[in-house]
């Protein structure tokens, strides 16, 4: 039988149960989410101290006291006790004759996140589509080159003349390697259950031999986070590619400080899909940042800010992100470069290619 403690914390919008002295009697799974706090620190708690900015928070809380009627505020800004600032979009209903209220808390900044992360999930649709397009286009004359170029290569009386061919030959194989790697990792997921901080671990080791130990990691994890189905070798790659972009781009590797943070989301939505629990891991580094005429690209193949990039890796890694059902972010200044993960912590989200 389906309890009504369930029934809350499967609810995507935060609950708060105040009584008649405005202390809280019940939250949601969401509504911990939210305010970044567990159910058992805000059980007992004054409505007051649930924010730091409070003033208007228990004025609605007052009007409704006094005139016992429904109020609604759009886009109420709030600082939680971490110092983040969110927009809210808060309802308080009187609850019975004693007092007691309700309050619905949907955050306004996570939705308007939702609508442009569908918009790029959908771009990201589209350019796979024209990718997949242009490859077939390219491919198919490419080996009708290499193949004339062979039999030419047969034909051809000496050895020095045989090189012009061998030369197209090579070139065309580096075109059709090229045009695989658009296409981006074509091999299904091998699904496993993984660790993120051992694959996380793993890349910072790689990374602290390619630098001779001269790049710096935070680790910021957080242990409790269980075990989810994953290609861990594919996680890999998407790890080493963010972390490496940051250490080719910084300009000394001892300046090079990477931080890496693992959080767990509940009732968290990517694109059109709610999850009930997915795993959030921030990638950020210290270096100069993304160039901002590409920033918002830089998931598109073929853009990169280095001369000798080719711009796939983080196409790819995008790639390889969505096909586990999560999705990845970035947010860059100088000084402060963020890519962030989030991969659902469930089989049901991670489809074969």
């Amino acid at each position: 039988m389906v309890q009504g403690q369930d029934i809350l914390d499967n609810i995507s919008t935060g609950i708060i149960a105040l009584d008649v002295a405005l202390r809280v009697t019940a939250v949601n799974a969401a509504g911990e989410a939210l305010l970044k706090s567990s159910e058992a620190r805000c059980l007992g708690l004054h409505a007051g101290q649930l924010v730091l900015n409070s003033e208007d928070w228990l004025a609605n809380l007052q009007q409704v006291r006094k005139t016992k009627a429904p109020l609604t505020r759009r886009g109420m800004p709030v600082t939680l006790h971490n110092g983040q600032e969110i927009h809210l979009d808060i309802i308080i209903t009187p609850m019975g004759r004693d007092g007691s209220l309700l309050m619905e808390l949907q955050p306004v900044d996570r939705l308007l996140k939702i609508s442009r992360e569908e918009g790029l999930l959908h771009a990201q649709e589209t350019t796979r589509a024209v990718i997949r397009g242009l490859a077939h286009e390219i491919k198919n004359p490419l080996g009708g080159v290499r193949g004339a170029a062979q039999l030419l290569a047969r034909e051809l009386p000496n050895e020095e003349l045989a090189e012009y061919t061998h030369v197209i030959i090579r070139e065309a194989d580096r075109l059709r390697d090229l045009v695989d790697r658009l296409l981006g990792p074509h091999q299904q997921l091998e699904l496993e259950q993984v660790n993120i901080h051992e694959i996380l671990e793993h890349v910072r080791n790689l990374l602290l031999a390619e630098s001779d130990n001269q790049a710096s990691f935070i680790r910021d994890y957080d242990p409790s986070l269980p075990e989810f189905p994953g290609d861990r070798a594919q996680l890999i790659q998407v790890t080493l590619n963010i972390m490496r972009n940051a250490l080719q781009a910084a300009a000394d590797p001892e300046q090079c400080t990477i931080t890496l943070r693992t959080r767990s989301r509940r009732q968290f939505t990517i694109g059109t899909t709610l999850h009930r629990l997915v795993c959030q891991v921030d990638i950020i580094d210290n270096g100069p940042g993304v160039p901002p005429e590409i920033e918002h690209a830089i998931f598109v193949p073929m853009v990169t800010g280095r001369a000798e990039g080719t711009g796939l890796g983080l196409a790819i890694a995008q790639s390889v992100i969505n096909y586990h059902g999560g999705l990845l972010e970035c947010c860059s200044e100088p000084g402060n470069t963020r890519f962030t993960l989030y991969l659902p912590m469930g089989q049901e989200h991670a489809q074969a290619q």
